[in-house]
């Protein structure tokens, strides 16, 4: 029974095998589509891009720690205007 099983399986191996082989060869693929750049005048981006390169320094940054909240709301808002939240926190406010 263990021989008339291996047997199959061969078998239908080699007829998948075949099958693949005998299929014309899939053209060649356009180079991958490109991320669209956000424009470097969103307030937002800048300072991330800032936090980005202080590194580890970043995490203690008050600044940094605004953006990446501001980012975190437009991320799971998307109908908000982050542009004009940044703006506003930018002020000092009094209290």
């Amino acid at each position: 029974m263990a021989r008339i099983g291996a047997i199959v399986f061969v078998a239908i191996a080699i007829t998948m095998t075949a099958i693949e082989m005998s299929r014309p060869p899939e053209p060649a693929r356009e180079a991958p589509a490109t991320v669209a750049e956000t424009p470097a005048t969103d307030p937002l981006l800048i300072e991330l891009r800032r936090c980005q390169s202080l590194g580890p320094a970043g995490a203690s940054d008050p600044d940094c720690l605004r953006a990446w909240a501001e980012n975190r709301r437009r991320f799971l808002a998307p109908g908000a205007r982050p542009a004009a939240r940044i703006a506003d926190a930018a002020t000092p406010q009094e209290n």
